[in-house]
């Protein structure tokens, strides 16, 4: 999808069809031909292009030709089968040229809906290293957006956890800390392009675009640091809950071993009595009482004992 937006003479967005001086182009998941057509038109290479539609592409920042590439992971959410929230990262290219700046990403996001809705203050498509500045602003606010929503699912899942232990709740929570790592690895990676655009050349900048760079670094460490946090505590519970698990299912069974050995008593005396051999009192007229006597006896006394020992 190519879609073209530009900042008219009263500071108003509005969506274009051809490529001109200032404009912003959005390409979410573009094909071949819109690739080409970009990269002839604005004398592109190929792989500026390409390299942000790879899942698996790092961040970074490069120049070639007075052409400024920038790739940071951005955050993304979306659902499974069972309609849980699926926390992940995936690439996003910021292409600055003389004339334009251009957007690659291979899914759509909220962030580009917040730009073309023109719901960010100062926005202009012409003021290029701002642009690109204001994006990652957006982009580390949403990680702590993301973030919040996260540790909400992990207290919600801990309540539920207290009152019955489900496999269900704790793959949840292997998914929200699989989210974490994600968010931790691609929050470090986008901190170390930010900072070497801070300290190079790369991008002339204003003083006020210094200043909003800054912001955008203290709120992505603020996100790596929320992250890593959230990250240990998730960890922490997991052990917990595991350990509890396995506390219950000992409990469980000690309980049961006792019942069972208690059980096995009678059982046994009354295969004693029931041997086709001599025994004792076999012609005591009341020997069948006396069997079931010391049967409970017997269970009675090894009751006791278990529940002193607190076997259950």
């Amino acid at each position: 999808m190519l879609k073209i937006y530009l900042t008219n003479e009263d500071g108003l967005l509005q969506e274009t069809t051809e490529i001109s001086h200032g404009c912003w182009v959005n390409l979410v998941s573009p094909t071949e031909h819109e690739i080409c057509h970009v990269a002839n038109k604005l004398q592109i290479p190929l792989d500026f292009l390409r390299d942000p539609l790879d899942e698996e592409e790092r961040s970074r920042i490069e120049k070639d030709e007075g052409i400024i590439l920038i790739i940071v992971n951005i955050p993304l959410v979306s659902k499974d089968e069972n309609d849980i929230p699926i926390y992940d990262t995936i690439p996003l290219g910021m292409i600055i040229t003389d004339n334009c700046f251009i957007t690659v990403c291979l899914k759509d996001n909220p962030i580009f809906h917040m730009f073309a809705q023109n719901k960010v203050k100062n926005f202009f498509t012409y003021k290029k290293t701002r642009f690109s500045f204001q994006i990652l602003y957006v982009m580390a606010t949403s990680f702590l957006r993301y973030l919040k929503q996260i540790s909400k699912k992990t207290d919600a899942i801990e309540k539920e956890l207290h009152q019955s232990m489900k496999n269900k709740e704790l793959f949840s929570l292997l998914n929200l800390e699989k989210s974490l790592v994600f968010f931790t690895t691609s929050l470090k990676s986008n901190n170390i392009v930010m900072q070497k655009m801070l300290k190079s050349s790369y991008l002339k900048m204003y003083e006020d675009d210094q200043e909003l760079l800054e912001d955008v670094i203290i709120e992505n460490q603020q996100a790596i640091e929320m992250a890593e946090t959230h990250t240990t505590i998730l960890s922490g519970m997991m052990d917990a809950f595991a350990s509890v698990i396995s506390n219950n299912v000992n409990i469980v069974m000690k309980f049961l071993t006792s019942i069972t050995i208690i059980m096995a008593l009678p059982t046994m005396v009354a295969s004693f009595y029931g041997m086709n051999v001599p025994i004792p009192f076999q012609d005591y007229p009341y020997s069948f009482f006396v069997a079931i006597t010391i049967s409970f006896i017997l269970s009675s006394v090894t009751a006791v004992v278990f529940w002193k020992k607190r076997f259950f």
